[in-house]
């Protein structure tokens, strides 16, 4: 990283307490650092599966994912997001999409949804893969562990 550049720092928002939690824990950290926080909330094209294979979903809406992440963010920030705040709506695998931009960031922030047992197992967890294949250190916050702002 270059002198010039500002840290940056990448969370996964999904809706979950534990990703707000992330989000808090992000921002506390990027104000410590002087660093900027990226925001992702990934939304994935829910898929059935029928006779003749996999087919989308006609009733998902890519506007309904938009206003789901901006009310995130109000839940989060009620005064509004913090100066330097990015927010990004991806398409894809939550995993895959935080992976990719793991890169180059000083620090990943996930949370942690505790899905447990079976699940877990046979599934992967998102921070999970996160921890396993980020290109920076990986952050995960438990709800629990949000700072207070």
């Amino acid at each position: 990283m270059e002198s010039s550049e500002v840290p940056r720092i990448v969370v996964g928002v999904d809706g979950s307490p534990s990703s707000y939690a992330a989000l808090l824990w992000a921002d506390r950290h990027a104000r410590t650092i002087g660093g900027a926080v990226e925001a992702i909330h990934v939304w994935d094209t829910p898929a059935a599966r029928g006779w003749d294979g996999p087919s989308i979903e006609p009733l998902f809406d890519v506007e309904q994912a938009r206003e789901r992440f901006a009310q995130e963010l109000r839940t989060v920030f009620p005064e509004g997001p913090p100066p330097g705040l990015t927010q990004h709506l991806v398409e894809g695998d939550p995993s895959d999409v935080l992976v990719r931009a793991s890169e180059g960031a000083e620090v990943l922030v996930v949370g942690r949804r505790g899905r447990g047992g079976f699940a877990r197992l046979v599934l992967g967890s998102v921070s999970q893969r996160c921890a396993q294949h980020a290109a920076c250190p990986v952050v995960v916050v438990r709800q629990e562990d949000a700072p207070s702002r």
